[in-house]
C-alpha cells in the first residue's frame, strides 16, 4: 500500500460521476472528503492513475480536478522521491483574499450596486464598532490616532489617503477582536473600500472623512458603542451622497 492511502478510504466513499461536468465533481468530492476529515491535511492522495481507476475517468479528467482543488488552495504538489499531491489546509489569509477577489469581481460586473455597497458596509461595521468599543486597547486607539494624523497632512497623495483609510477601518474590525468578524469584514475593508475610493476620490472632501473618523475615535476611547456607530453611520451617509455627486460628474456632457 502506498504511503498516506488507508486501505479502503477511497473507493467505497464516492458516487458515480452521471453529468458532463467530471472534473467538477471529482473536485467538489475530494474537497467533501477534506471537509468532514476523510482526507487529512498532509495527507498525500493517490496517483492520477489510481484515482482515474477509482472515479473511472481519463488521467486528464483527474488531472483538471485537482487543478481546481489546488485554485482553491485545498491541495499542494511536492516534487522528488517523496513527493506527491498532498491535502493542506487554507490559510485565513488566502480564503480572505479569495473572498475579497469575489466580492471585486462582483463590484466590476454590477451584481453588487453602490447602495447594496454602502448599506453592507453599515451593517456589518456597526457590529464590529460595538465589539471594538468593549475590546478596544491602546493600541488600537494609537493606530486609529497614527492614521488620521497622516490623513490631516495635506501633503499625502489621494492613493495614500485611500491606503490609510482602509487601515483606519481595519483596525476597528481589528479592535473588535473577533476572528470570523475579521474574516467576514475583509470583504468590506479590502475589496468594496478600496472600489467605492476609487469612484468617489474626486468628489469627496478629505476634511470631511477625517471629522467621522476622529468622532469614531473619540467614542472608541469613551467605549461608546453607539456613539461609534453614529459616527459611522454619518460617515456612511456622506459617501451616500458622493456617490451621486461622481455619478453626476460622469454623466456631465464634457466641454
Amino acid at each position: 500500500m502506498r504511503q498516506g492511502v488507508r486501505a479502503n478510504q477511497m473507493e467505497p466513499t464516492y458516487g458515480q460521476i452521471v453529468t458532463t461536468s467530471a472534473a467538477s465533481q471529482i473536485a467538489d468530492q475530494l474537497q467533501q472528503a477534506i471537509v468532514d476529515g476523510r482526507l487529512k491535511v498532509d495527507e498525500r492522495l493517490p496517483t492520477e492513475e489510481e484515482l482515474a481507476a477509482q472515479f473511472g475517468v481519463s488521467r486528464p479528467t483527474v488531472r483538471e480536478a485537482l487543478k481546481r482543488l489546488a485554485a482553491r488552495h485545498l491541495i499542494r504538489s511536492r516534487r522528488g522521491p517523496t513527493g506527491g499531491t498532498f491535502v493542506t489546509g487554507p490559510s485565513p489569509e488566502d480564503l480572505a483574499a479569495s473572498l475579497g477577489t469575489s466580492v471585486t469581481l462582483m463590484v466590476a460586473s454590477g451584481g453588487i450596486t453602490l447602495e447594496e455597497m454602502a448599506t453592507a458596509r453599515l451593517e456589518m461595521e456597526a457590529v464590529c464598532c460595538r465589539l471594538a468599543a468593549q475590546n478596544r486597547t491602546d493600541a488600537h486607539l494609537a493606530a486609529l490616532e497614527a492614521e488620521i494624523a497622516l490623513q490631516k497632512n495635506a501633503a499625502v497623495s489621494d492613493q495614500d489617503f485611500c491606503a490609510s483609510d482602509v487601515r483606519f477601518h481595519r483596525a476597528v474590525v481589528d479592535a473588535a477582536g473577533n476572528a470570523l468578524l475579521r474574516f467576514l469584514m475583509n470583504a468590506v475593508v479590502e475589496a468594496l473600500m478600496p472600489v467605492s475610493n476609487m469612484i468617489i476620490f474626486r468628489v469627496r472632501d478629505r476634511k470631511e472623512i477625517v471629522g467621522h473618523h476622529e468622532r469614531m475615535l473619540a467614542a472608541l476611547r469613551e467605549r461608546d458603542g453607539e456613539a461609534a456607530v453614529e459616527a459611522l453611520g454619518g460617515l456612511v451617509h456622506y459617501i451616500r451622497a458622493q456617490y451621486a455627486k461622481a455619478d453626476e460628474a460622469r454623466k456631465a456632457p464634457r466641454r
